[in-house]
C-alpha cells in the first residue's frame, strides 16, 4: 500500500472515530437520562400523580438511543450477517461481493437519509401531545443516522478498493 493510499485511509479512520467519540457519550447520556426518566415515571405514579411527560421523553429517548445505538454497532461490524457463502468464495470473489454489498448498503442508506428528511420536513407542523415540541426533532435521529451509517459503509468500500479488506469488526481505540 503507498504511503498515500495509507494516508487516505488513515484520514477516513480519523473521521469515523470522531463521530464515534461524538455518538457514544451521547448514547450513554441518553441510556442515563432513559433510565432517571423511567424512575421518575414508576415512582410519581406508586407514590404521587403520574408526571404526564415522563412517558413522551421516554419513547423519544429509546428511539434516538435505538438509531444511535445502531450506528454504533454499524461502525464496529456487530449488526446480523450471514457471511458463509461469501467467505466460502475464493479471495478476489469474497473482497468483489463485499464490494458490491459495501455500495449497496451505501445506496440504501443515502436513499432513507433523503426520504426520511422529505417525511420530517412534512410533519414539521406536527407536535408532540405532552411536550408540544416538533415531531422533526424526533425523526431528526433517522436521516442523521443513516447519513453517518452510509459513510462508514462509504469507508468500508474505499478501504476494499485500496487495502483489499476491512477490519471487521472494527473496535473503538484505547
Amino acid at each position: 500500500m503507498t504511503q498515500r493510499a495509507r494516508a487516505l485511509i488513515a484520514g477516513l479512520r480519523r473521521v469515523e472515530h470522531g463521530l464515534d467519540a461524538i455518538i457514544q457519550p451521547v448514547v450513554f447520556m441518553a441510556m442515563a437520562a432513559l433510565i432517571g426518566v423511567i424512575t421518575l415515571q414508576i415512582i410519581s405514579r406508586v407514590l404521587f400523580t403520574a408526571v404526564e411527560w415522563t412517558e413522551e421523553v421516554a419513547r423519544f429517548l429509546l428511539v434516538w438511543l435505538t438509531f444511535l445505538a445502531g450506528t454504533l454497532a454499524f461502525q464496529r461490524g456487530r449488526h446480523i450477517a450471514v457471511t458463509f457463502a461469501v467467505d466460502a468464495l475464493p479471495a478476489r470473489l469474497r473482497q468483489l461481493a463485499r464490494l458490491l454489498a459495501s455500495l449497496v448498503v451505501v445506496a440504501f442508506l443515502i436513499a432513507l437519509a433523503v426520504i426520511s428528511l422529505e417525511y420530517m420536513q412534512v410533519q414539521s407542523f406536527q407536535k408532540s401531545a405532552a411536550l408540544r415540541v416538533s415531531m422533526s426533532y424526533v425523526y431528526a435521529v433517522v436521516p442523521f443516522c443513516a447519513a453517518v451509517m452510509a459513510w462508514y459503509a462509504l469507508v468500508d468500500a474505499v478501504e476494499l478498493v485500496v487495502t483489499g479488506d476491512t477490519h471487521e469488526p472494527r473496535e473503538t481505540p484505547s
